[in-house]
């Protein structure tokens, strides 16, 4: 199908003035911030995606997004950090060995030292989903970012939980892609490559086992995510320009295997927990996120669709950990009818999830 709307396009927020900030990280990792300023505000919002996806998530055309809606909400400068696992970047493809701890210590931290610089001491609130979430609490928790008024987390937090077939892949896929397939990342687009080659057949063989509609990227987000067909969100969440194979894979794009094991570890743990506890480059990191719980005081809306068929009830577990710790600090808030993804990207949200996004924003202001 023709491509119905552009990739990485900023055609979806206007009346803003739009500027980019450029970055490294401490491991020499170049990044970028975007700012999209509507007009100067006391609050300042930073929005996070997650692995395989990018800044685009915020910022859609094809429906009122959460760009345009925090402005019209009161907050006029708002900005969208573009970290290791963005899909603008090269580097999910290539033959990295990169893990959460690597974004826990470097990017975060980096992307609010650039922010500050810009935005100076105003209250500073973050809006993070999924990978981009659990990473973000890691450096917020571990002590090497401070100063955050407030945080959105959506569907996953410190305790990630998924279901058996989620739990089953987790365990076998990474060896079986890397060293049976020879694949160092997994990608929607795997259905464009050549006939009969391996990234062809694969998307074949999944798009077979998820029957439920005819877009093959969807199919794949599905297998390399969750459980469920769809796995992602739910189909009648999304606009029609969405869901369809080139949209799809431009908003979730490749994601580098290694990041799986990670994953795969700390699902296996039950909570956060470091890739390679004797690796130096992450001694800033704590061996136990939630060891001192109580002195984080930054107040927590850990967020979920009661559909979640990635992360599962992650965040419902999360809050009620941190809410025996340190009763009343954090809120919870699960989204009915909706999954994954879909309280970012969905047709609906603005009128469904982002109000209660910026109601607990509003009420953190300080």
């Amino acid at each position: 199908m023709e491509r119905q709307i552009p990739r990485y396009t900023w055609e979806g927020v206007s009346g803003a003035e739009i500027s980019v900030h450029p970055f490294t990280t401490d491991d020499k990792i170049g990044l970028q911030l975007t700012r999209f300023l509507a007009a100067e505000s006391d609050d300042v919002v930073l929005l996070l995606h997650g692995l395989s996806a990018s800044s685009d998530l915020f910022i859609m055309p094809e429906h009122r997004n959460l760009v345009s809606f925090l402005h019209q909400n009161g907050f006029g400068d708002v900005w969208a950090l573009d970290f290791r696992m963005s899909n603008r970047f090269p580097y999910n493809t290539e033959t990295g060995r990169h893990t959460l701890d690597d974004v826990a210590a470097f990017d975060h931290p980096a992307a609010i030292r650039e922010l500050r610089r810009h935005v100076g001491g105003r209250r500073l609130h973050v809006i993070a989903h999924c990978l981009g979430s659990a990473t973000f609490l890691m450096s917020l928790f571990g002590g090497v970012v401070e100063g955050i008024s407030s945080v959105v987390a959506n569907s996953i937090g410190l305790t990630p939980r998924v279901l058996p077939w989620s739990r089953f892949k987790l365990a076998m896929s990474p060896a079986f892609l890397e060293y049976v397939l020879d694949l160092s990342f997994i990608d929607p687009r795997f259905c464009a490559a050549s006939p009969a080659t391996r990234r062809w057949m694969l998307a074949k063989l999944v798009s077979w086992a998820h029957p439920s509609c005819r877009v093959p990227s969807c199919h794949m987000q599905s297998f390399m995510w969750g459980s469920g067909s769809p796995a992602m969100y739910e189909h009648e969440n999304l606009a029609p320009q969405t869901h369809t194979h080139e949209r799809l894979a431009d908003l979730n794009g490749a994601a580098a295997v290694n990041y799986y094991r990670h994953i795969g570890k700390v699902v296996r743990a039950g909570r956060i927990v470091k890739s390679d506890p004797r690796n130096p480059a992450f001694k800033d990191l704590p061996d136990d996120y939630l060891a001192n719980a109580e002195r984080v005081d930054t107040p927590v809306l850990f967020m979920t669709g009661d559909r979640n068929r990635i992360f599962a009830d992650s965040n419902i577990v999360c809050h009620r950990l941190l809410n025996k710790r340190v009763p009343g600090r954090h809120e919870l808030s699960v989204v009915p009818g909706y999954g994954h993804i879909d309280p970012i990207i969905g047709r609906n949200a603005h009128l469904d999830v982002f109000p209660v996004m910026a109601d607990f924003l509003k009420r953190k202001r300080g």
